[in-house]
């Protein structure tokens, strides 16, 4: 008799193959809009959009299919692009490199975390991940090649692979462009492999997950490693886009701007992250004029959404096309 635990009991199903229709129309949609956005706004804001929506991505991963809230995720964010920074300017090394070196370090630096903050469950666990983030901001407020407060400027975008100039911002658009949509397709596989689906059983019921014979820390780890690395992606590539890298990459408000990100476009879907941080990201650039109320307003939207819309933007429409 077969005794190898079988998901098709852990109540997670296999998305239909409408669903997967779906998603791919939209995922379709979103690639032609994003092609054709720069001739209607500026690529500059839309790179930028695309490097916080691949973290936002990132972080989803892990509390919209794991059920594990990280209040630090700024600590990968942000030293992948310290590092990223760091290496193309001080080193000297091409973007690919760079940008391969700062991924790396918040692979790192997510198994380091990882294992510690697992053991924990709940607000502990925010707490541990909250805690650590905070504890490298201060190394790196001290630490000499961060640049203190000043960060690392002028960060040299070089050629990809020794033949692309992505001083040309067409050319820097479409890397980004790239590195974002395969991001986002790693997820989107992650999210529908078998592997995704012990993880939303995990996140559903641990206990009867740990009784099929799971060991559920390796998997909650996994998806934490994972999640930093892609933020650190994010991160390593939003340095050589914006050429800086400074300390508001790894300061707590980061994680929390993430977390809002996550939540105004749909806690738990595979699009919402995307549309939240393109809705956050254009809010604070067209209510730059405001200055700090800004954060007064992200304040009021966040409590909006929490008491009146907690499926987000895109869990709402699909509530609606459900119904």
């Amino acid at each position: 008799m077969d005794t190898t635990p079988s998901l098709a009991v852990t109540g997670s199903r296999q998305p239909s193959a409408l669903r997967r229709n779906g998603d791919m129309i939209f995922f379709a949609i979103m690639i032609v809009g994003l092609i054709v956005a720069p001739f209607f706004t500026y690529p500059l804001f839309l790179m930028q959009a695309m490097c916080f929506a691949l973290f936002a991505c990132a972080f989803n991963l892990l509390i919209g299919y794991v059920g594990l809230l990280s209040f630090g995720h700024a600590l990968y964010f942000g030293w992948a692009s310290y590092v990223c920074a760091y290496a193309a300017k001080g080193w000297g090394l091409t973007p690919e490199l760079a940008i391969l070196l700062g991924t790396l370090t918040a692979a790192v630096l997510g198994l380091v975390a990882g294992s510690l903050a697992i053991r924990r469950q709940g607000i502990y666990f925010a707490m541990i991940t909250l805690a650590l983030a905070q504890m490298m901001y201060f190394v790196a407020l001290r630490a000499k090649f961060t640049g203190g407060e000043d960060g690392i400027q002028a960060v040299p975008r070089g050629y990809l692979f020794g033949l692309i100039d992505l001083r040309n911002t067409t050319a820097m658009y479409i890397v980004v462009l790239v590195i974002f949509l395969a991001g986002f397709f790693l997820i989107y596989r992650i999210i529908h492999s078998p592997f995704g689906e012990v993880l939303k059983a995990i996140r559903e019921n641990e206990p009867r997950a740990i009784s099929l014979g799971y060991r559920t820390e390796r998997y909650k780890l996994i998806a934490f490693v994972l999640s930093a690395s892609l933020a650190g992606l994010a991160g390593s590539t939003k340095a050589i886009t914006l050429q800086i890298a400074s300390l508001t990459d790894v300061n707590w408000p980061m994680s929390g701007e993430v977390v809002l990100m996550t939540l105004v476009g749909g806690l738990g879907t595979i699009f919402g992250p995307v549309v939240g941080a393109f809705v956050i990201l254009f809010m604070q650039f067209k209510l730059s004029v405001v200055g700090e109320w800004v954060l007064v307003i992200q304040g009021v939207i966040f409590v909006t959404c929490v008491l009146l819309f907690r499926r987000g933007i895109v869990g709402e429409i699909a509530a609606l096309f459900k119904r």
